[in-house]
């Protein structure tokens, strides 16, 4: 058989949604891709906050925040899959559950101190144990996270037959568009990075 063309691996990627997505879930998202391989693809909304804050959340499963820096973060809805369930992207941590290295370090292969924890290629990690809020309950934990109620995902092939209908564009994740820029400006931040603004972008699927 003929070699297949090379698969395309958007795992660290943004996914930003153009202006014609006519999913209200996906509308004007930004999607941040943890996993994408031959059998789908996995990834975290940062732009959709719920009205649930960090503290609200932490309430909920009979913790006390212990960082203050994130007391007024909102939960962000990660997609419309498992949405009962938490997760938590976050800067890499090792060796202990106290937080990150000093200046962001790596810790050579040291295992994260999270019970179950994707560390993403390139990026961050996401973490879906209890664990790691029950760090930040003590005051420690990842130096950044980003908490989402459900995930999204992508069958085989079922993304990248989006991506040939044009509904999204991609581009290299700025983690910082992740955890320091103010909600309302992530999507045209991330636009940004394309070097486009959502005035430039037709509503009809197209290239450009």
């Amino acid at each position: 058989m003929a070699d297949a063309a090379p698969s395309i691996n958007l795992t660290n990627h943004f996914l930003i949604a153009m202006p014609g997505m006519e999913d209200a879930s996906f509308a004007r998202s930004v999607v941040y891709l943890c996993e994408h391989n031959e059998r789908g693809a996995l990834g975290l909304i940062i732009n959709k906050p719920t009205d649930i804050s960090l503290a609200g959340l932490f309430e909920k499963v009979d913790l006390t925040l212990g960082r203050d820096d994130l007391t007024r973060q909102p939960v962000f809805l990660g997609g419309p899959v498992q949405t009962e369930r938490g997760f938590v992207l976050h800067d890499p941590v090792r060796g202990t559950p106290e937080g990150a290295p000093p200046e962001g370090e790596s810790q050579g292969g040291d295992e994260s101190p999270y019970a179950s924890t994707m560390s993403i290629p390139g990026g961050l990690e996401m973490t879906t144990s209890k664990d790691v809020l029950e760090a930040l309950s003590h005051g420690a934990g990842p130096r950044r996270v980003l908490v989402t109620l459900g995930y999204s995902a992508w069958g085989e092939g079922q993304l990248e037959s989006e991506l040939a209908e044009n509904s999204w564009l991609t581009v290299d994740a700025d983690a910082s568009i992740i955890f320091d820029t103010p909600v309302d400006e992530r999507y045209e931040r991330a636009l940004g990075l394309l070097g486009l603004q959502s005035w430039m972008l037709s509503r009809d699927a197209g290239h450009a």
